[in-house]
């Protein structure tokens, strides 16, 4: 135990970013639940609707569900920001960073992030379905890709301008 607290204390940085990926789990764990809950019940009766808006094309609903594809990442990545931001602010910056200026400022981040995650879908999805992939792990596998994408935009966002240790 002395070696792990010695090791940290040594790698500060380096603990910081495997603690966010860690404890990024938890809005993960939640993003899989509400898409999982979502495109099996809550929106299961619009994925043979197409939809489009402007970066978001949902209109192929063999490969990305249609409105309920659209519908249910859209919901899984606000749910898991809304847990990500209490869960990164208290256990992984542990910032004291202001929390009304903190809040904002991730707002920004989780739209950002929500625009990435309502639009990747569609394009990735049909992308693993064209390489052969079975269409019952597509979502799943979409969901992969957009976390990954998540992390690589949300730490160095969190760790530099929006939960900076004061």
């Amino acid at each position: 135990m002395k070696g792990i607290k010695n090791w940290i204390s040594e790698h500060p940085n380096i603990w910081e970013f495997i603690l966010f990926n860690v404890l990024s789990n938890v809005a993960t764990v939640v993003n899989f639940a509400v898409m999982w809950i979502c495109t099996g019940f809550v929106f299961s009766s619009l994925n043979r609707t197409p939809f489009r808006f402007l970066i978001f094309n949902y209109t192929n609903v063999e490969s990305d569900l249609g409105l309920c594809g659209f519908a249910s990442f859209l919901m899984a990545t606000a749910c898991a920001q809304t847990v990500n931001f209490f869960v990164q602010k208290n256990f992984v910056f542990r910032s004291n960073a202001a929390f009304a200026q903190a809040v904002p400022k991730y707002i920004c981040l989780a739209v950002v992030l929500v625009i990435v995650s309502a639009a990747l879908p569609a394009y990735s999805q049909t992308l693993l379905v064209n390489t052969g992939i079975p269409q019952g792990v597509v979502p799943t596998l979409a969901n992969i890709v957009n976390i990954l994408v998540q992390v690589v935009l949300s730490y160095p966002t969190m760790k530099f301008w929006i939960m900076p240790k004061q």
